[in-house]
């Protein structure tokens, strides 16, 4: 079990494949393996690190520290410690948040940016949905929260079409040991990030990519960030929110062609 001692904690990462740096950042559920298909197919070109967040998977959780800024830090930091950097830095929603600021504030570990499903300043909608999956997490349980979430990050054709594989995967994860107060906590720090206005400061070659059907960060959420960060590229491909799970090789093969070329 690899973990770097950073920021007073122990964040788990797990190292896969050789080349060039590269590092994939997950969504709000923060374990890295959830990335799934995408850790091979990275694997393949490229050295990629895959970590756990702050309070989530094989990470520490500790009881304070949960804000877009610490966790762009953690990871920041997990870089540094490795000795690896600046990388190409893979972030999806909650993780593209983190990449955002590691741009800004921690530029001299990333090489390029990839922002997967994500958003710079939140809106009605999205405080909507993440305060009512809050409630219905801590009044009706992790299991209600999770059949909540699901329709907001797979398309409805995936949703029709692998049921079954979505109940199982629930299964698994509800078998898992989890800690409700930290996952409120985390809600709240992605309620709160707000950085479009200084993303115009950002220097990195920029990705910007979204499923066309992604009701969790809609892609307008995409639009205006490929707006607002000089010369980002856009790409809008089809499935919802994990649009890269749904269809692992569009994905890969966008975001790796844009790789290789910086």
């Amino acid at each position: 079990m690899a973990t770097a001692a950073v920021n007073g904690i122990e964040v788990y990462y797990e190292i896969h494949g050789n080349g060039d740096p590269a590092m994939l950042i997950t969504g709000l559920g923060g374990i890295g393996e959830s990335w799934g298909p995408q850790i091979g197919l990275f694997a393949k070109d490229f050295l990629t690190v895959v970590p756990d967040h702050r309070g989530a998977g094989r990470t520490s959780f500790p009881e304070h520290g949960y804000t877009i800024d610490q966790l762009a830090s953690d990871m920041a930091e997990t870089l540094r410690t490795l000795k690896i950097g600046p990388a190409h830095i893979i972030g999806s929603s909650t993780g593209g948040a983190t990449a955002q600021v590691m741009a800004l504030v921690h530029p001299d570990v990333v090489r390029s940016l990839v922002l997967v499903s994500t958003w710079a300043k939140t809106d009605a909608y999205f405080r909507h949905c993440f305060e009512l999956r809050k409630r219905i997490l801590t009044g009706l349980g992790e299991e209600a929260y999770w059949e909540a979430s699901a329709p907001f990050l797979w398309s409805p054709r995936y949703v029709r079409e692998h049921y079954i594989d979505l109940l199982r995967l629930k299964e698994v994860t509800l078998a898992k040991p989890s800690n409700v107060e930290i996952m409120i906590k985390r809600i709240d720090m992605i309620l709160a990030h707000n950085k479009l206005d200084l993303l115009r400061e950002i220097r990195k070659p920029t990705l910007v990519i979204v499923g066309r059907e992604d009701a969790c960060t809609p892609p307008y959420f995409s639009e205006e960030l490929a707006r607002v960060i000089p010369e980002a590229e856009l790409s809008v491909l089809d499935g919802g929110h994990l649009f890269y799970k749904e269809n692992p090789e569009p994905f890969h093969k966008r975001v790796r062609e844009f790789m290789l070329r910086h």
